[in-house]
Formats: structure tokens, sequence, C-alpha cells
């Protein structure tokens, strides 16, 4: 299976889950500094207060990154790292961290890709009523327009926000996340609306200070794959991915169309509980052209879909057989919806399209021989990759592919039980060890083709 000519390769990380030191170099606390120490928060109470201490190994990450020929980094920037209070006063110790990062990629041929926002809001700004207020979005636009101009000619590619989904349903729905209130389905719909306004200005932010910068987001949500390549099921699977899920905040909003339709098509969906189009229907033509910008990219962030077919009854999904292979997070290992769920996408937006995050967590362990051998991970990717290949090979145009994570890394509220990277993380020691995966994605790097190569050497 060969890729594309230019098709880019890259991994992904994010500041919170990466950076430790939450107070160095006058960093202010974020959101996810205060929760993660509120008791019962996290698996075991863990924190990301030091994470994988990359404020003080990223030169090492890069140089394993230019040694296994990676050739683009996704990472995002803490925005209480660069604003301490989310707005006024920037701190130069903060911004000079992501120069010698930035500057680091780009000495070793990697490309660098910004997420503006990868959940870790400021604490202050929460304090004064977080993403309920449009306040939020507004001094998100400031933070977007500051970075833009300080990295003007070294940064190229920027995601505005990773995952708005998450923010508003896990943060401000569920509690499962940061700042773990569980408001009802109109707040939260608020907080996703200040999101939309966030997008919508950062981009108008960015390209005022850089014009020639490539500026898009990181969307979420659920997706479904055809039973069979019938067109009747394909039909269903198309169907259901754009029909909300639940009648929860979660079923309503954790999908792609409540967030992209009015970002992208200056329009709110028609399918949704009656209470939340009520609610869209509040939404002012003035801030639906705040929202609606012009994107150069859609980055989708894809793990696990669900299989659909078509009934008498109409569209239906297909229960998983018991049994069926799962990861060590119990999310379904399902390949196919890397071929079809960009295709949905594509059809409804008509964006060039980057698969921001895609990968699994693994039982990884280092072996008697000091290798981590996760063989469950390069089958994974193989089928993954085999079936994005396909989409790409019907027409889909996904121009490239970030695998999640670069390292292990502090996975939110599940603590560092998670184990998504390519590169092990002894937490005890800081050590780095690249795993069986990571020689043999490589090799498919060096090959754009999923066929042949090794994965025994060591960097």
């Amino acid at each position: 299976m060969r890729f594309p000519r230019g098709f880019l390769w890259g991994a992904a990380s994010a500041a919170y889950q990466t950076e430790g030191s939450p107070a160095g170099d006058g960093k202010g606390p974020s959101i996810w500094d205060v929760f993660s120490h509120k008791p019962g928060a996290t698996f075991q109470g863990h924190t990301g207060d030091t994470a994988c201490d990359t404020c003080r190994r990223w030169k090492s990450d890069l140089d394993l990154m230019a040694e296994l020929g990676i050739p683009n980094y996704r990472f995002s920037l803490s925005w209480p790292r660069v604003l301490p209070d989310g707005t006024g006063r920037v701190n130069e110790a903060g911004l000079a961290f992501y120069d010698r990062l930035v500057d680091g990629c780009l000495r070793r041929g990697i490309e660098p890709w910004v997420t503006l926002y990868h959940w870790d809001l400021p604490q202050a700004l929460e304090d004064r009523g977080g993403w309920r207020v449009r306040e939020t979005a507004e001094a998100f636009a400031n933070y977007a327009k500051i970075v833009a101009a300080h990295f003007r000619g070294r940064v190229r590619h920027y995601f505005t926000l990773n995952e708005p989904q998450c923010v508003s349903v896990l943060g401000y729905g569920t509690g499962e996340h940061a700042p773990g209130l569980r408001l009802g389905l109109a707040e939260v719909f608020q907080c996703h609306t200040n999101l939309m306004l966030a997008h919508g200005m950062a981009v108008s932010a960015v390209r005022e200070a850089d014009p020639e910068a490539w500026v898009g987001l990181a969307s979420t949500g659920n997706l479904c794959y055809p039973d069979t390549d019938s067109s009747a099921d394909i039909e269903a699977a198309r169907a259901l991915s754009f029909t909300p899920w639940g009648d929860d905040c979660s079923g309503q909003l954790f999908n792609h169309q409540w967030f992209l339709d009015p970002v992208l098509l200056g329009r709110f969906p028609g399918a949704g509980d009656e209470a939340l189009l009520r609610a869209a229907e509040g939404v002012s033509p003035a801030d639906l052209a705040v929202m609606r910008q012009p994107l150069d990219f859609l980055g989708l962030n894809i793990y696990h879909g669900r299989r659909a077919h078509m009934t008498e009854a109409g569209p239906a999904f297909v229960p998983e057989v018991p049994g069926a292979p799962m990861t060590a997070m119990k999310w379904y290992v399902t390949p196919e919806i890397l071929r079809w769920g960009p295709r949905w996408i594509w059809e409804r937006y008509g964006l060039p399209l980057y698969i921001s995050e895609n990968g699994l967590s693994c039982n990884d362990k280092i072996y008697r021989d000091g290798r981590v051998h996760d063989t469950e991970r390069i089958d994974f990717l193989a089928r993954y990759l085999e079936q994005l290949g396909l989409g790409i090979a019907d027409g889909t145009p996904v121009k490239g592919y970030f695998h999640w994570s670069l390292t292990d890394n502090f996975e939110w509220s599940h603590g560092y039980k998670e184990r998504f990277g390519l590169i092990y993380i002894d937490y005890s020691t800081q050590r780095r060890t690249p795993k069986d995966s990571a020689f043999w994605y490589r090799d498919v790097i060096r090959r754009n083709d999923l066929n042949g190569g090794t994965n025994h050497e060591t960097v």
C-alpha cells in the first residue's frame, strides 16, 4: 500500500500532557493544573506536574524525532505559559521556551504544526466564567494574534482548537475533564457557541498577523462505517454519522456537525434535541458570520467508529460481536473508520483533510532485553493505515497523518496508566525508549509505503 507522493507523516503531542514545569518561567496555572489536584479527578491522583518533563528534555525528544525520520510535529502551546492571566502581560520567558522548541524543530528539518488550544485554559479566565462567557473567546483571539505575530515566518500551520467537542461536553457537561463542571444542555451549548466564536476570531487574528500561515482546526466526534459495500449500507453509515446519538449533552454535541456546520457552512444542522435547536435559533446571524471563516485544511482526530447497516426500519448500528478486539483503553478496534469517516467529512465540507490524531493505548512494558515490543500497535497501525490508503484511492483528499502520540504522556483523567506513544517514558527516571512501532513507523515514512521493512533496529 503506497501513499501519494508528498503525503505528510508526523506525530503529535499536547502541552499539559508533556511539558511539566507548571510554574516554570512564570507560567500561570491552567484549569488542568487545578483540576488534576482535586481528589478523585484523575486516576490515582495523577497530575501533569512533571509529565514528560519536556520543558527540560525537548532537545532529546526532537533528536529522537530526527533520528526516527519523523518530519512533522504537531504540538500545542500552553496559553497560560504565554499569557499567565489569559490576557494582559505577555510572559517573555514562556515565549522564549517556544522559540527554542520551534527553532529546534526547524534546525532538525522538522516542520512545526502548532495547536493554539489543547484544553489548558488559564485558570484566571475560568475564574471569570471560562468558556461560559464571550470574553474568553475574545481573549483567545488576542492570544492567537500574539502567537502568530511572534512566529511569523517560522510556524506555517496552525490548528485553532483541538477537539472543541471535548472541551464543552467533557469539561462543562459530564465533568470528566477540567474544569469539572456538570451543567445542563443549554449552558453547555453556550460554551460550545463561545468556542465557535473563539475559533472564528482566532482564524481572523492569525490571518491578520501572518497572512501566509495556513489555518485549520482539529475536530472529533462520532462516525460510522458501512457493514458492507452495498449502497444501502453506505447510506446508512453516512446518515448515522451526522445524527446525534443520544439525549444528553454528550449525545447531542459530541459530533462533528454541531461544530463544523456553523464554522464552515454558516448554519446549524437540523437534527438534534428540540431544546438544542431552540438554543441554536438564538445565535445571531452576526455571530454566525464571525464563526464562519475560510479554512485551509481540516484535522480529524479518529480512533474508532461504529458499524452501520440499512434495515427495513432505516439506518441502524450493528452490535459488536462478543470478544471483538479492543485497545487497552477498551476502545473497539475498527480500522474501516479511517477509510469511511474522512469520506463523510470531505463530502459535507469539501476541505483538504489531515488525520491529526490516530493511535491506541497498549499495555506496554520494557522487556528483559531492554526493548518495548509493541506488536499490537504495529498491527493496529498497519490495519488503520491500509484503510486510510483505500480511502485516498477512493478519492478522499487526506493529505497527511499524525500519530498520537510521539511519547507516552499524561492521558488526562486516565493519568499515566494509558500509553499511546511511539516512545516509552519511564516516569520515575524520564528515560526514553523508542518502541518497536517507532522503528516500524520510521520505515513506513522512509518508503511512503506499508509493505516490507523491519522493526528491530535501535536508535
